[in-house]
């Protein structure tokens, strides 16, 4: 049986590190939300005696990576079968689009399409491989869900979907063709007074009921975070001068994704973001626009739209932002 998966990439709209575990790893508090930029995956297996797993990359990203066992796929399809006590033939091609070192969350990605199309094509609970999947990642959980918008806690394990009307704004993203280890990054927090951190958490709830109630950007985007940009923009020059160009442009709907080093904008119309990408665009990085993705419970639900134009957002929802 073969299946064919789009793996999406995300963006954080919202991080902020709450604290800091025994074991090195950071508490977090974010609003991860998934996006139409990703890879595309096909999985073929066949019940076999002795496992094999094979993997072949392509397009434009595929030869920056190796295709070999250490592959967070070829780990992913070994970590399904070692679950479920089975063994197989597995034959991987993913079609790469999503930088890798960029904040965006696209090997992750990859690693739970990977589980996925395994539970379609054996008949499992996708549900029981969570504990795998935050085995093999922090971010691939998110993935494991069909919801675009979820909140992350703990160190990013602990999701929470939140439902989203619509619209939504559009996003331009500018990948610096620059890699930010993470653990990089994290060696130079400090983590937020506990005053700070309960501000953000506040923070936080508002910017998820405007979303909820899908308000024009205009009311929320001063309320876009993220806590790692301060160990990381002032270290990274390309970084740096994404913010400062897209700042000059008159844009404010700016934020760093994750831990780095994307950089992306909210606009309100599909012109605006291609008049963006116009004036952004140079040797140096990589600029694209997109929308969120929706998934086919969005659409179930009647949110098919993802850019801005009809509807308003629901009086109720207006009180309690």
């Amino acid at each position: 049986m073969k299946v064919t998966r789009f793996c999406p990439a995300k963006v954080n709209l919202f991080l902020e590190v709450t604290g800091k575990r025994p074991n090195g790893y950071h508490e977090l508090a974010t609003l991860f939300a998934k996006i139409n930029l990703g890879d595309t995956l096909t999985v073929q297996a066949v019940p076999a005696e002795q496992t094999e797993i094979s993997l072949t990359l392509t397009g434009p990203i595929g030869p920056m990576l190796k295709a070999d066992q250490s592959n967070l796929a070829c780990r992913a399809a070994r970590a399904f079968l070692e679950h479920f006590q089975l063994s197989a033939h597995i034959t991987m091609t993913l079609e790469k689009h999503t930088p890798t070192g960029a904040g965006l969350g696209g090997g992750s990605s990859d690693a739970a399409g990977v589980l996925l199309a395994l539970c379609e094509i054996f008949k499992k609970d996708k549900s029981e491989l969570l504990p795998a999947a935050a085995k093999l990642g922090a971010d691939v959980p998110l993935f494991m869900y069909e919801d675009t918008f979820l909140k992350g806690e703990g160190i990013g394990e602990k999701l929470t979907p939140i439902p989203a009307g619509g619209p939504l704004p559009w996003l331009v993203l500018v990948y610096p063709k620059t890699v930010i280890p993470t653990k990089e990054v994290f060696a130079r927090l400090k983590l937020p007074a506990k005053e700070t951190s309960l501000t953000n958490a506040s923070n936080l709830d508002k910017l998820i009921t405007y979303i909820r109630c899908a308000s024009p950007l205009a009311g929320w985007k001063h309320l876009l975070f993220n806590r790692l940009e301060e160990c990381v923009v002032p270290f990274t020059n390309s970084v740096r001068n994404v913010l400062l160009d897209l700042r000059k442009t008159n844009t404010d709907a700016v934020l760093m994704s994750g831990s780095g080093s994307t950089v992306f904008a909210l606009v309100e119309t599909e012109k605006d973001a291609k008049n963006l990408v116009n004036k952004l665009q140079n040797k140096e990085r990589i600029v694209f626009f997109t929308t969120f993705h929706r998934s086919l419970k969005d659409e179930n639900n009647g949110n098919k739209d993802t850019s801005y134009g009809g509807g308003s957002p629901q009086s109720v929802c207006e009180r309690n932002v």
